[in-house]
């Protein structure tokens, strides 16, 4: 039987890449607080940030594209608006297609982590869904991210 990975750190010094990004009013539930499902969001916010902005991602008329196989989220802390979220970032494992990213996402304000995670990409051609290769791009900012 396997078992799951088991949960990235709730350290920012653990991880390799930074976003910062306001919550936004839609976010909170009737609770006061951000909804568990947006903190998927977030996790894909960041990602796919990451692979337009230095990846070389073109998510309109890009021959490949990623899709996402599998992702998990363990909450830590309550996240709300108004407020901040910082995000962190780094890559756990690198195949030939498709990469593993683990996440932590901290309250902006208090620092206090919120969630950590892990989030996997199998990239295929955009038009028959096949496993296609990663690019040379992109495989220099995967393995400038990964971790050791």
């Amino acid at each position: 039987m396997s078992s799951a990975p088991e949960n990235p750190p709730a350290d920012k010094a653990a991880y390799t890449h930074e976003t910062v990004f306001k919550t936004r009013w839609k976010d909170n539930d009737v609770y006061g607080h951000v909804n568990n499902a947006d903190y998927y969001g977030y996790f894909d916010t960041v990602i796919n940030e990451m692979l337009i902005s230095e990846g070389g991602l073109d998510i309109h008329n890009g021959e490949t594209i990623g899709l996402c196989a599998e992702s998990h989220c363990k909450f830590l802390g309550p996240l709300s608006f108004p407020g901040s979220v910082d995000a962190f970032l780094r890559v756990a494992q690198l195949g030939s297609s498709s990469v593993r990213y683990e996440l932590a996402l901290f309250d902006g304000e208090t620092g206090e982590p919120a969630a950590v995670g892990w989030f996997v990409h199998v990239f295929v051609d955009a038009q028959t869904r096949r496993p296609s290769e990663i690019t040379d791009q992109m495989r220099a900012l995967f393995e400038r991210l990964q971790v050791a």
